[in-house]
């Protein structure tokens, strides 16, 4: 699992943005927030959800709290578009190519617009998946908003 191309293109990304993380490989899939935070033995707000939208057809990237759900229309309002909703997998797979329960918020073909729950910064370490279901790492808030260049946000 170590080998995997997407776990490979996620630790790429992170020494490309300068730090040294280890993807840490979990002994089953988690698909779900709740599973990820009791595997890990940490809260379920410190778990960075990778959910990928499709909003005007065109990718966005919230990191959400594992502790709460996006508020869609907060979200789309805020940033002007139309039409902001679940991208199917296909959608997803295309534009990160990772697959749904495993997406990390980063390791992508190109970069995708990205939103960063201002939730996430009350922990003083978040963990995000790491390009399959079974992988994820630990990163800070801060590091997480810079290698993503994403964008702080409320959208909750």
């Amino acid at each position: 699992m170590h080998n995997h191309p997407n776990v490979i293109a996620v630790r790429d990304a992170l020494e490309n943005a300068g730090l040294t993380i280890e993807v840490v490989i979990l002994d089953e899939a988690v698909h779900t927030a709740a599973a990820a935070a009791a595997a890990l033995g940490i809260e379920v707000g410190q778990i960075a959800n990778s959910l990928i939208f499709d909003a005007d057809g065109e990718p966005l990237l919230v990191l959400t709290s594992g502790a709460h759900r996006v508020d869609t229309a907060k979200v789309a309002a805020s940033l002007g578009v139309t039409k902001l909703r679940r991208a199917t997998p296909e959608f997803v797979r295309e534009h990160t190519g990772q697959a749904i329960g495993g997406v990390a918020p980063l390791g992508h073909p190109k970069p995708v617009r990205t939103l960063v729950d201002v939730d996430l910064e009350q922990y003083p370490v978040i963990w995000a998946a790491g390009g399959v279901p079974r992988s994820v790492f630990p990163i800070t808030y801060a590091e997480l908003v810079r290698i993503t260049a994403g964008t702080p946000a409320e959208v909750a």
